[in-house]
């Protein structure tokens, strides 16, 4: 090939091992079960070694990696029929607690996935009634500018919490209020001549871009806001940008992590959920039918499998489990059980990656989005051939 679409030393070899529903079944009870053992009302959840650091707390309480999205992993999986959980609803208070006691950024932030919302939605979640929602309310509206323009910190990730919360209730206010924040990101939404197609700037710790993937850049926003239904506008710039941000070779597709400003210099193309094409995919399939979104989204899916499970980890946001989420939306797209069969086989060896972590550290990961309860997810998805992630599709 005369262009590198991916870098074989972040990936590994998939292993052989076929598909064993049994086995998926009897891990995600023993995920649960292994959280469930390790939960402190005080102390919550120990950092793993791997998130130490990353946000500096002594404690995660957010939806990404700390105990909010442990505890909606539960709930959830307990809903599906698919583990065992306690009755969490009488902790929906403390989780709020906790959290403003010590934020995970050492400042309360709004975020969704890293902040506030995020732990009052999953709190909600448990009890409405312990939770301001009026409070709730305000932070989301009052992230709408947040220059992050992203979906880790800003309106992209906060307007999924009005987007659930009128799903669950009905409520008019919720719907109205996510639909200010799809009109003040499409009016940020804008044609950059150098990248031949729309997008938005982000001022991401201290440095402004222009990312393309799900986790801080046009896939995630764009996804963001057709996940509320219908829009027109929004859906011919998404696949617009599609096209225009595609590297292509041999049937393959990938897309780069920076349109034309890249962050620190990186200008290196990854295949994972973040950044690269399985975000591509999850982020956009659902919404985009025409032709050409369809030939790059399986291009895409392709490389994925060609490039092989994350060496990473098993997580959803930078592992196997997230890049095996991405089949998973292709056997919806398409029907093709060869995508189902290729999720499955991620999935046994993110099931692998993850026993192997646990026996290296001595612990389970509790992370939802970096750990094994995203993985207990997963595995729950290809039992059932359901596509969606979590707290995106999923609620």
């Amino acid at each position: 090939m005369t262009r590198m679409l991916q870098d074989p030393a972040r990936h590994e070899a998939l292993t052989d091992t076929s598909w064993d529903e049994a086995r998926a079944r009897a891990a995600i009870e023993a995920i649960a079960s292994d959280v469930e053992a390790a939960f402190d009302e005080q102390a919550l959840w120990p950092t793993h070694p791997l998130d130490e650091g990353v946000l500096g707390a002594s404690s995660y309480k957010s939806l990404y990696h700390g105990a909010a999205g442990v505890i909606w992993a539960q709930v959830y999986l307990a809903a599906q029929g698919a583990a065992e959980s306690r009755d969490w609803s009488g902790f929906a208070g403390a989780l709020v607690e906790h959290y403003r006691a010590a934020p995970d950024t050492r400042l309360a932030v709004s975020s969704y996935w890293l902040g506030e919302a995020g732990v009052m939605l999953a709190a909600w979640r448990l009890d409405p009634a312990a939770v301001d929602v009026d409070l709730l309310y305000r932070l989301i509206e009052t992230n709408r500018d947040n220059v992050a323009d992203e979906q880790v910190w800003g309106a992209p990730g906060t307007m999924m919490a009005a987007r659930f919360l009128h799903q669950a209730t009905g409520e008019r206010r919720w719907r109205e209020l996510f639909d200010a924040d799809v009109a003040a990101l499409m009016a940020r939404w804008e044609h950059v001549d150098e990248a031949g197609c729309s997008l938005w700037t982000q001022n991401l710790y201290g440095e402004l871009t222009d990312q393309v993937g799900a986790g801080h850049g046009l896939a995630g926003n764009a996804g963001s806001i057709l996940r509320g239904g219908p829009n027109d506008e929004a859906k011919a710039l998404a696949a617009e940008a599609l096209r225009a941000t595609a590297l292509e070779e041999d049937g393959l597709a990938n897309w780069p992590q920076y349109a034309t400003m890249p962050r620190r210099g990186r200008t290196d193309l990854l295949v994972q959920w973040c950044h690269g094409a399985p975000g591509m995919i999850t982020s956009l399939s659902a919404a985009l039918d025409d032709d050409e979104s369809d030939r790059l989204l399986r291009a895409g899916g392709e490389l994925t499998w060609r490039a092989g499970p994350l060496a990473k980890g098993a997580g959803l946001c930078h592992g196997t489990a997230g890049n095996g989420f991405a089949f998973l939306e292709l056997f919806r797209r398409t029907s093709d059980e060869r995508w189902l069969d290729r999720a499955r086989r991620f999935a046994m060896h993110a099931l692998a990656q993850s026993d192997r972590m646990a026996a290296a550290h001595g612990r389970r990961r509790y992370s939802l989005w970096t750990g094994d309860p995203g993985v207990a997810i997963y595995l729950h998805g290809c039992l059932t051939g359901r596509a969606g992630m979590p707290l995106l599709d999923l609620f």
